[in-house]
């Protein structure tokens, strides 16, 4: 398995992937497939060239097998800080250490970034598996948002976590 930060090439197979995850697990992201599907690929291309987020891919045989983003924050009292975005794994490769893989990978990234000190994410409460996941990688709770997205007619509350770096 390659771990590597995915460039403009990679937009075609990055949005399939993400598509796959709004659609299988709507309840774990913020954006829905119906508003992503109609993004062009040269903002879906935007987003894996951009100077404030990086997203890093696994790859098992030039396929995209799993996916985590780190936003950086452009605001300079914040700039110390960065949020983990978009983490998913494909079903055929869970439960085999891609999700640790990924997310060491992106805390790696996080530390070559020396005015960043923490990483900050939300995770849908009940999604007990991912939250074990990140607590095993170092992140701790420190709150929970309400209602923080809606699904249908159902409403589905974050937990938030960080880590120091």
């Amino acid at each position: 398995m390659n771990i590597r930060r995915l460039r403009a090439g990679d937009a075609q197979a990055y949005r399939e992937l993400m598509l796959q995850a709004y659609e299988h697990h709507p309840q774990a992201f913020t954006s829905s497939v119906r508003e992503r599907a109609v993004m062009p690929m040269n903002w879906w291309e935007s987003r894996l060239t951009s100077r404030l987020d990086v997203v890093l891919g696994a790859f098992e045989a030039n396929q995209l097998a799993g996916i985590v983003g780190l936003a950086l924050e452009p605001r300079e009292k914040a700039r110390h800080k960065a949020t983990l975005f978009g983490m998913y794994v494909v079903d055929a490769h869970r439960h085999r250490g891609l999700g640790c893989r990924l997310l060491e990978a992106a805390l790696t990234e996080a530390r070559r970034h020396a005015f960043l000190r923490l990483v900050q994410l939300t995770v849908t409460a009940g999604n007990d598996p991912a939250i074990r996941l990140y607590q095993r990688c170092g992140f701790a709770l420190y709150g929970l948002e309400p209602q923080a997205i809606r699904v249908g007619e159902e409403y589905f509350d974050k937990v938030l976590m960080w880590r120091e770096l």
